[in-house]
């Protein structure tokens, strides 16, 4: 009999996010013009860690992205904890930002969270293409479901 069980992050990868990502969310929002912040959202992607290819699962792809994005899921003592990756480069650096807003969390922090001020307050809205702010949308939308249904 084969096992067709879906691989599961360790829970040791769900962690606080590090200092260095911290630093560069405020990097972005600390960017004078678009072409800084764009590349400040590239250079936060780079410092998030890629998810192992066994995780890169279809059951774990976020929907209503345009690029290819996963999101996994842990809750630790009723905080909420999320490892995510893309192969859009961008994309990864603005997972990283939904994750500086999300991680380490509580279900009531999470759905308070309004992505729209949020985006307002760093200075990135109406500079994504509408695909973009879609797919960034759908990613929030599944950060709060995973912290809404663990309850």
């Amino acid at each position: 009999m084969t096992n067709n069980a879906i691989p599961q992050p360790a829970s040791s990868l769900f962690s606080p996010l590090s200092e260095d990502v911290l630093n560069s969310a405020k990097l972005i929002e600390q960017a004078n013009n678009w072409q800084e912040k764009y590349r400040q959202i590239m250079l936060l992607g780079k410092k998030l860690p890629n998810l192992a290819d066994e995780l890169r699962h279809e059951c774990a792809q976020v929907k209503g992205c345009e690029s290819q994005a996963w999101l996994y899921h842990c809750q630790i003592d009723g905080q909420h904890f999320y490892l995510a990756d893309s192969d859009a480069r961008i994309v990864k650096g603005l997972i990283g930002l939904l994750l500086v807003a999300t991680q380490g969390r509580t279900s009531s922090e999470i759905a308070q969270f309004d992505i729209a001020v949020y985006f307002e307050n760093l200075g990135l809205n109406g500079q994504l293409s509408p695909s973009r702010t879609n797919g960034l949308h759908a990613l929030a939308q599944a950060i709060a479901r995973y912290a809404t249904e663990t309850n």
